[in-house]
């Protein structure tokens, strides 16, 4: 009976839809031939219900399958259905695409809007503040400070390595560590501010971030490119109080700042860059202290961190990726794939060589290798462990406790100096 039906739909080179009864459930989805250049018509998407002959059903069985008339194939008709190019395509009902069509039309309205009603719905720390400077304290992120902590021990690390090596006396210790800590509060927002730019259109896509105040609508791109001069600002009025070889240098960094965001669209390593530019401190509080770099020291810390942020940026980066995949946006994460723990078991072992080898150069004790090789190895290793990259809830905790690496590696240089 099939091979007939195929042969009487190429005779007639028309989509045939068999017309069911009036109230009827039974609408079969027999369309997938049409002729060339025409539209082929929506049937409904309910599954067909299927009417077959035995195999012992004379020809004319086929009558049974209702607005299907019996055909007897010819040379002629044959010869038509072989010389004429068929189009297949998947049968699609006029209710699914109508409902597909809202569906869009839903998400591209999520997309201008960003989601009104929920931006509106700010953590309890910002919630209590004037409503006019909540979207700006929300853009930068104040309300998660896990980013600053991450921007800020590389800062720690660096000066307290450099007042090992110079001498310098503790108090003095602690104003640059407050000045750095101003700083890295300061430009974390404006990096954040930079990556909400460049992300715009992006954020209006993911579920985590389409109520980012810029993405939502309730800071438009004028407002928030003022905001970003006064959050620039703000640290050059920080940058000016250190020495002016740390000035020079420290302005290095914006381009590594201002790249970061783009990186995503055209490499899967947008994180090597981020760890580029986040661990920019560990340079300039070395420099801030000693007034230049030893690059035998700083060098190997620098790269410590570098890796050490391939490590816990993998690890967020996995909170999106489903999204990511969608939208086209590339990180480690992507790249890693279900290699992910092995290959992060890599950059922790180098992240914990690194920072040995830099304590090395800069002459630490025993105490600053048993806390980093101990406790600093131990907290990588938990992580990793604990770590399940297809539970974004789980990625965010095991992110978040990366400041306690960053606390555990300075206080190993504490030890030092205690």
């Amino acid at each position: 009976m099939a091979p007939m039906a195929l042969l009487a739909i190429a005779k007639t080179g028309w989509s045939l839809v068999p017309r069911a009864r009036s109230g009827s459930a039974l609408r079969p989805c027999l369309s997938a031939v049409h002729r060339p250049g025409r539209r082929q018509p929506f049937a409904s998407t309910a599954a067909p219900a299927r009417s077959r002959a035995p195999a012992s059903a004379p020809d004319g069985a086929a009558a049974r399958i209702k607005g299907i008339a019996p055909f007897t194939p010819t040379a002629t008709s044959v010869c038509r259905y072989i010389r004429r190019p068929l189009s297949l395509a998947p049968a699609c009902g006029a209710r699914s695409f109508a409902s597909t069509s809202a569906d869009r039309r839903s998400a591209d309205a999520d997309a201008r809007t960003g989601g009104a009603e929920t931006q509106l719905q700010y953590g309890p720390f910002i919630g209590r503040l004037p409503p006019s400077v909540r979207p700006y304290l929300y853009l930068t992120r104040i309300d998660k400070p896990i980013g600053t902590w991450l921007l800020y021990w590389p800062c720690v690390w660096g000066i307290s390595m450099a007042a090992f090596n110079t001498g310098m006396p503790i108090g003095s210790m602690a104003t640059m560590l407050a000045l750095f800590g101003t700083g890295a509060v300061v430009m974390r927002g404006a990096g954040c501010t930079i990556n909400d730019m460049w992300d715009e259109r992006f954020d209006k896509m993911v579920a985590r971030t389409k109520t980012r105040p810029i993405a939502s609508g309730a800071i438009t791109r004028p407002k928030a490119l003022a905001f970003l001069g006064a959050q620039l600002a703000a640290g050059l009025a920080v940058l000016v109080q250190l020495n002016p070889y740390t000035i020079v240098f420290c302005l290095g960094s914006m381009p590594l700042v201002v790249m970061y965001p783009f990186m995503k669209r055209i490499t899967y390593w947008p994180q090597l860059v981020l760890g580029l530019a986040y661990n920019w401190g560990a340079l300039a509080g070395w420099s801030a202290v000693a007034g230049s770099i030893d690059w035998t020291v700083a060098l190997p810390l620098y790269a410590a961190g570098v890796s050490w942020t391939l490590v816990y940026d993998t690890i967020y980066g996995h909170q999106d990726k489903r999204d990511d995949i969608v939208v086209g946006v590339k990180s480690t994460s992507l790249l890693f794939a279900d290699r992910t723990k092995a290959v992060l078991s890599g950059f922790s072992a180098s992240t914990i060589g690194l920072i040995c080898l830099s304590g090395y150069m800069n002459g630490q004790g025993m105490p600053f290798y048993a806390a980093v090789l101990g406790a600093g190895t131990a907290h990588l290793v938990w992580q990793l462990r604990k770590v399940n990259i297809d539970d974004p809830s789980v990625c965010w905790s095991v992110f978040k406790s990366n400041t306690w690496f960053g606390a555990i590696v300075f206080g190993a240089i504490l030890a030092d100096l205690a």
